[in-house]
């Protein structure tokens, strides 16, 4: 497979004036040449091939409409287990077949992986497809599709992106692991199996189907014999539903068969082999490197016309937390106030409810943030609030996850005062409790230093004792990584202070962040920097802050004043489709994908030394520095590969 992610390949045709091209009629890349057919196309009579380009790309490639077509090969991943590992199918329309602006439809089928010792990685748990979304003409929006078998349309000129990710679980045995993605080119109005089934069917089947879970359901409690007459029961129903005429298809005189191996289909299809390699690291449960992101209550609030202390509200803000623990980010809510104080919180229930115990205790979870007053207004006078609130989290295994975030930013000295009397207050009575600060200045009317640099070096000393994290933004350093050692060099880690840093409207291209438009190697590069700066966290403001809407299908805008994609990370599932899932950008894969390449290079360290793990990164070409790093995705498998092949068993 071809990892570069650039098209230097790529054969262009002459151009009138340009290089003598002439006019260049009857150039072509010699993909069509043994299509001869006159009249309309029947997309059953010709192989899939003649009618698509389809080729692979890596996760790290920015694929849009007017990319252009690369040989197809195999994919060929590495994944450790516990890790989830990404690539794209790009397909291009060679001829049209469809009608009405369509050029046609493709149907996509995938196999399980298998293993030669019959272990599976199974399609819809395991392997997952989705569509790649333009958002403001950048590929960005990855849209759920259907698994194992689903049907989209291609569009004259444009080529259409389809995002593979393969989750491989923590107990997954090692080995090499094969599969197959068929597409296959097919009449606008042919039907999925599912798709043909009445409106009646549907009704009795689904009937039928609750039957068999009713007649299962009360067994807990009721005696033996009791027990194995309902399971008897609900076999033979459901056997009976499976040798319904509307499975038939599935059915040969041995047995069930697999869905891939529809000859009729697949003689005619486009087969893309996938090959994983898996093998023992497991990824740890709980990530090395806490990556704290926010997420607006406001916004869900407005969007979903749920109120703040309702069950619908409570039920949103556990969708989204749950949903973001996959990406190995520690989500914390927030609501922003007067002057950048800001109000955070992981669990929107009190230290005391069972919901917060599950959440705080949850091993994905890195570090949770705890409100400094009440979330959902009660009887509790705020300050007693807080003084619960703490003595209950202190007696908890969790507590050295908690930290407090009270303050985004502070610009005066009226401002760090503030965060001071808080902290004090915190501190009362829980003097062991961990306070983070964002910042990028010292108090710019009490200057600490001649220099806004010296300045800001010397914040942690003006916040002493009050502060434990301080998180910087990497704005300030430019690309001066040198001066990381003079932050570095003010913290006492011997007194539990840590460095943390932060992205958000700064840095910009060419630095690591996370902008709409940037390349995928800059998305990723976010996380080698935190490495090879040394940060022992990392906290993101917001990943759903787009602009205000009251529905929940609303267009998707960019906040006014911010580069685009600052700030939003996923984005509302109803925009895409009827489904009320979050849609992940490409960007938060990429994150997902930095943050596993530190998993990586920790298991690297811990073998030969941090210094070597920072010589890897440079010796294979992924990562010098802010201006510096790889623009292909060749060098980050050299990487991955090096340190397979120095750590495996």
């Amino acid at each position: 497979m071809d990892n570069s992610g650039n098209s230097q390949d790529v054969v262009v045709p002459p151009v009138e004036g340009v290089a003598g091209g002439g006019t260049a009629y009857g150039w072509n890349d010699g993909d069509t040449l043994g299509l001869n057919v006159k009249g309309p196309i029947d997309p059953t009579e010709i192989p899939t091939r003649d009618l698509v380009h389809v080729w692979c790309m890596p996760s790290t490639a920015n694929v849009g409409p007017q990319d252009m077509p690369r040989h197809l090969e195999p994919i060929n991943l590495l994944a450790a287990r516990n890790e989830r590992e990404s690539v794209q199918i790009a397909i291009r329309p060679k001829v049209s077949w469809g009608g009405s602006g369509v050029a046609g439809t493709v149907q996509i089928q995938c196999s399980d992986l298998c293993s030669t010792s019959r272990d599976r990685l199974i399609v819809g748990q395991s392997l997952l497809l989705r569509r790649v979304v333009p958002i403001l003409g950048v590929p960005d929006a990855l849209v759920p599709i259907d698994l194992p078998v689903s049907q989209i349309n291609l569009f004259p000129g444009e080529t259409t992106a389809l995002w593979i990710s393969i989750d491989v679980p923590s107990s997954q045995p090692p080995g090499q692991y094969e599969g197959e993605i068929l597409i296959t080119a097919i009449k606008a109005d042919a039907e999925s199996p599912v798709q043909s089934l009445s409106k009646v069917e549907k009704h009795q089947l689904y009937r039928e189907l609750k039957g068999c879970l009713d007649i299962v359901e009360p067994i807990n409690g009721k005696p033996l014999d009791e027990v194995v007459e309902r399971v008897k029961s609900a076999t033979t129903s459901l056997r009976r539903i499976l040798l319904s005429p509307s499975f038939s298809e599935f059915f040969s005189d041995n047995g069930p068969v697999d869905i891939m191996d529809e000859d009729a289909i697949s003689s005619l299809s486009l087969r893309v082999k996938l090959n994983l390699t898996v093998w023992e690291f497991v990824l740890p449960e709980t990530p090395s490197l806490p990556a704290v992101f926010g997420i607006s209550d406001t916004v869900i609030e407005d969007r979903f016309g749920v109120q703040q202390g309702t069950a619908e509200w409570y039920e949103a803000l556990d969708q989204h937390f749950k949903w973001l623990l996959q990406y190995r980010i520690s989500p914390y809510f927030c609501k922003w106030a007067d002057g950048m104080r800001v109000l955070t919180y992981t669990s929107p229930w009190p230290a005391d409810h069972p919901k917060s115990d599950e959440y705080f205790s949850d091993p994905r979870l890195a570090a949770y943030a705890v409100p400094y007053k009440q979330v959902v207004s009660g009887n509790d006078a705020a300050k007693d609030y807080l003084q619960k609130q703490v003595e209950i989290l202190r007696t908890k295994t969790h507590w050295r996850k908690a930290y407090f975030y009270l303050w985004d930013e502070p610009l005066n000295l009226e401002q760090y005062d503030s965060v001071r009397n808080m902290a004090s207050e915190i501190h009362a009575y829980a003097p062991d409790a961990r306070i983070l600060t964002t910042y990028y200045c010292g108090p710019n009317d009490a200057p600490l230093a001649p220099t806004p640099f010296e300045a800001f070096v010397k914040v942690p000393s003006f916040l002493r004792p009050h502060n434990q994290i301080y998180c910087t933004s990497e704005w300030v350093l430019g690309n001066r990584e040198d001066l990381v050692k003079d932050i570095i060099a003010e913290l006492q880690p011997e007194n539990g202070e840590e460095w943390w840093t932060y992205v958000c409207m700064g840095p910009s291209d060419p630095h690591p962040n996370w902008h709409l438009g940037m390349r995928g190697t800059q998305h990723r590069a976010v996380m080698w920097r935190v490495w090879k700066e040394g940060g022992t966290g990392f906290l993101y403001w917001g990943a759903n802050c787009y602009e205000k809407a009251t529905v929940a299908s609303s267009e998707i805008k960019f906040r006014h004043g911010l580069p685009p994609g600052d700030g939003v990370l996923y984005y509302p599932g109803e925009v895409f489709s009827t489904r009320h899932q979050p849609v992940a950008s490409l960007r938060l894969e990429r994150i997902l994908n930095g943050l596993q390449d530190i998993e990586y290079l920790r298991l690297y360290a811990s073998r030969y030394g941090r210094d070597e793990s920072i010589a890897l990164l440079e010796r294979t070409g992924v990562y010098f520095g802010p201006e510096r790093y790889t623009f292909e995705h060749v060098p980050i498998d050299a990487m991955r590969g090096q340190i397979f092949n120095a750590c495996r068993s």
